[in-house]
């Protein structure tokens, strides 16, 4: 049996803010995706939130959704790929960009092994915008993601971190937004005192800020994180 003709998969940037004002989203984007009615999607709601703000030409009650997630397991990945049968599809992940800190990657990754048409489209990184904002090295740089959770590998994980940012390798990190106090009291209690630390928060929201500070600066006056998307930046 052949295998079915596929089309294109758009990965389709999202706003990273609430309040991000239409045109965050470019005016070439919409255009590209314009005809698309088959989403995969890290959330159906946030996603149509994006869909219905795109104003793509075919009404919602059309569309079809397909969940990848944190939940979705191996086995059910290569059905995703019905999305992509005799029809484009797109990637559409909670904030920024598809497979980036995003398991979108995880279709991307088949299609690539299908020869499917993979077309990234350009929008903003919340990661990549605090290192703009940081001051820091952004020649040599890497993503670590999610900190563990539990304490002793999470200190492991700050030295290995601190290390790395004193040899001049930036490094770029998060933590779920409940556990961003927790964080901060971590790193300034397991890092040397100057050791300088950056924290965008809210990025790209009008409530946002990027702040460069040593981890003595930032005890002395510590801001309140608790609930807030934040991405933490560590270089020299």
């Amino acid at each position: 049996m052949s295998e079915p003709k596929y089309g294109k998969l758009y990965l389709i940037p999202n706003f990273l803010s609430a309040d991000n004002s239409d045109d965050f989203i470019a005016e070439m984007v919409r255009r590209l995706v314009h005809h698309v009615k088959n989403f995969v999607v890290e959330n159906e709601k946030q996603a149509r939130a994006l869909i219905k703000r795109l104003q793509l030409q075919h009404p919602q009650n059309e569309l079809q959704i397909f969940l990848l997630n944190e939940h979705t397991t191996a086995i059910e990945i290569p059905k995703l790929l019905q999305a992509l049968e005799n029809s484009d599809a797109g990637i559409i992940s909670d904030a920024g960009l598809p497979c980036v800190a995003d398991p979108g990657s995880a279709l991307v990754a088949l299609a690539q092994t299908k020869n499917i048409e993979v077309i990234p489209l350009p929008g903003g990184s919340s990661m990549i915008m605090a290192l703009m904002g940081s001051g820091f090295n952004g020649q040599q740089f890497a993503f670590s993601g999610y900190l563990p959770i539990d304490k002793n590998p999470k200190i492991k994980r700050i030295k290995e971190i601190e290390a790395l940012a004193h040899r001049g390798i930036t490094q770029i990190f998060m933590e779920t937004p409940y556990r961003n106090n927790q964080l901060l009291s971590e790193l300034i209690a397991q890092c040397n005192a100057q050791s300088k630390l950056c924290i965008a928060c809210n990025i790209s929201s009008e409530k946002g800020w990027v702040r460069t500070k040593t981890l003595a600066q930032w005890k002395k006056n510590l801001p309140e994180l608790h609930k807030i998307p934040c991405v933490f930046v560590m270089g020299n």
